[in-house]
């Protein structure tokens, strides 16, 4: 759950302040209070880091804290879309909206914020929703480059129902 290791997976810098709150939350796990404090520390000290909102939607999924980990994952969707100058609106978006290949810049982050948003909603029993957004990712990523098909295949399958 470390700010830095996700950092450069979307080839964005944690600052430091953010990453040792990240870090400490990460250390505190067991802890689901305290860890959850430190997380929204890191985001309201920087609500623009986007590992923050990250750490947080993952922190709850890993917790089954789902709609909590769904309303993240909405608020970091907007966080990324403002950043990248886009539509936060998913359903308005198509391949031209923005340089969806780029990955060192906000919208690989949003795409990769859709692949969860996905799951969060086939784990919520919601399997319609979790397909239309990833009929969308098709759109928007036919490449791949965030793994949204591992989503597609246990939607196709049932498997990741709760």
């Amino acid at each position: 759950m470390s700010g830095d290791a996700f950092g450069v997976a979307i080839g964005f810098a944690t600052p430091p302040r953010i990453d040792a709150l990240l870090r400490q939350a990460a250390e505190r796990y067991a802890d689901t209070q305290q860890a959850e404090f430190l997380l929204w520390t890191a985001l309201k000290t920087d609500p623009e880091c986007l590992g923050s909102y990250f750490s947080l939607y993952k922190f709850y999924f890993y917790k089954r804290m789902l709609p909590d980990a769904e309303d993240v994952a909405l608020l970091a969707l907007e966080t990324a879309a403002r950043q990248g100058g886009f539509n936060a609106d998913w359903m308005q978006l198509d391949a031209n909206s923005v340089d969806w290949k780029r990955i060192d810049a906000p919208q690989h982050f949003y795409l990769f914020t859709l692949k969860a948003l996905a799951f969060m909603r086939l784990r919520l029993e919601r399997p319609q929703e979790s397909l239309e957004l990833l009929a969308k990712l098709q759109e928007l990523d036919p490449q791949d480059s965030v793994g949204a098909s591992v989503i597609r295949d246990l939607a196709a399958t049932g498997i990741g129902m709760a």
